[in-house]
């Protein structure tokens, strides 16, 4: 997610039991580990009607007389599992609790299948409003950090990653963009189905569906050994959105220079036909606003912001929402990477503007621990960055920009945390990256401009 100064008006295999995450109350379980959802969606525009079909396969953690699924909104009319029909399950707050004849046992795989359906729509919380939400002519759905079961029945926790695949039908004339690549499409006289493919582990927020009047721009064929990429765009919009994201196939070749190769089969941008008060990020997409197309910097930021969180938040995903940072913070560097590889303005530049603008205000926010309320404050995504342009200040471009590619190869996929971030600059740089950082993450007066 863009930072909040223009905001909208692992691995598969079954590991350590899962907390639920102190900064999302109520979400996810530590009972059991999905890796696949299979999703099919029926929507209808006019009505904002959605009928669903969810199938988990899982892995139970621990021995547990109940399956809970977190489902916000949405009724469930008929439960499965491992093939055979549920007569005992209860939807209770914003928890869907299957009840099972037989406990299961730490190890045992098993699958639920979950038909529900009614009338989407976004959760409101402390980010305001997030999930499922009607475009004035289509659907986006914005997921970070829980809005997962406003359209699908989950284990809502980041670090409960899985495959997925979604088939979206919807009204004729219609786009429907997801996760992925898409494998799939036909079409009736009044109605199209969508069908995508996400092989790659995936967390709940991050899985999406997009639907609008859009035509595709190729943006990158991919032809000459880069990344291939589109955007989903209203034909109106068209001439804008190609002078817009025109420096798009640049900045991937200079993310995956800096970073590492590219994670995911292809990238593909939606271009929503409404204002947006700041893009979002979802796993192989990326969505923007109409207002988002423009060659100005505080566009081509976002835009840039929005690129890197395919490596630093979609691949490499905190394992708990406290270490925030490790998305926002990347990605506003990656904002400054961009800035210095474009010859906009120099990173250290960036920098110090930065660190002026957070030297006058308040010193009360631990980055490292922001607390939920304030994890997308403007200042994890800021002193995020200087955090590790002081590191790459200490160690130098050749260690520093070696530890971002080994990070991302190491974990590619999977889940990660702060203290896996020391520990590996520790190896990699050769430095006491906890000394340098600390004072940036843990500690509230705000550290001198590295220089």
């Amino acid at each position: 997610m863009s930072s909040p100064e223009s905001v909208r008006g692992s691995s598969t295999l079954p590991g350590p039991a899962l907390l639920s995450d102190p900064y999302v109350a109520h979400h996810g379980t530590d009972a059991y580990s999905v890796s696949s959802y299979a999703l099919e969606l029926d929507y209808r525009l006019a009505s904002n009607r959605l009928n669903g079909r969810a199938l988990l396969h899982a892995v139970a953690n621990r021995a547990a007389s109940a399956v809970v699924l977190d489902l916000v909104g949405l009724r469930a009319v008929k439960v499965q599992f491992n093939g055979r029909r549920v007569r005992r399950f209860s939807q209770r707050a914003e928890q869907l609790v299957v009840h099972l004849d037989t406990a299961l046992v730490p190890g045992e795989s098993f699958t639920v299948e979950v038909r529900y359906e009614g009338n989407p729509a976004p959760r409101r919380g402390l980010w305001g409003e997030v999930g499922w939400e009607e475009l004035t002519d289509g659907v986006l759905v914005a997921g970070q950090p829980d809005g997962a079961p406003s359209w699908f029945p989950c284990n809502d926790h980041p670090r409960d990653k899985a495959s997925y695949r979604i088939s979206v039908t919807t009204d004729a004339g219609y786009r429907a963009v997801c996760n992925g690549v898409l494998v799939g499409h036909t079409h009736g006289s009044s109605r199209e189905t969508w069908t995508y493919a996400q092989e790659e582990p995936m967390a709940t927020y991050l899985a999406t569906v997009q639907i609008g009047r859009y035509d595709v721009l190729v943006l990158d064929d991919g032809s000459a050994g880069g990344v291939g990429q589109i955007a989903a765009v209203p034909p109106a919009l068209a001439d804008a959105a190609a002078d817009g994201l025109s420096r798009q196939r640049d900045m991937m070749a200079a993310f995956v220079r800096r970073f590492g190769p590219y994670p995911f089969a292809g990238y593909t941008i939606v271009v929503a036909d409404d204002v947006l008060e700041i893009p979002l990020e979802a796993q192989s997409l990326s969505i923007l606003g109409r207002n988002h197309l423009s060659l100005d910097w505080e566009s081509q930021r976002l835009i840039a912001h929005e690129l890197s969180h395919q490596w630093f938040g979609n691949s490499l995903t905190l394992a708990a929402w406290h270490d925030i940072w490790l998305h926002e913070g990347f990605a506003c560097y990656a904002e400054w990477i961009w800035s210095e590889e474009a010859g906009v303005m120099g990173a250290h530049e960036r920098a110090a503007s930065a660190w002026r603008g957070l030297s006058a205000g308040e010193q009360d926010l631990l980055v490292g621990d922001p607390g939920p309320a304030l994890m997308f404050d403007d200042r994890v995504y800021k002193r995020g960055a200087l955090a590790l342009h002081a590191l790459r200040r200490h160690c130098g471009d050749l260690a520093f920009f070696t530890l971002l590619q080994e990070w991302t190869r190491t974990h590619r996929h999977g889940s990660v945390s702060t203290a896996d971030f020391v520990l590996m600059a520790n190896r990699v740089a050769g430095v006491d990256a906890e000394a340098v950082l600390h004072p940036w993450l843990f500690e509230l007066a705000l550290p001198p401009l590295p220089v």
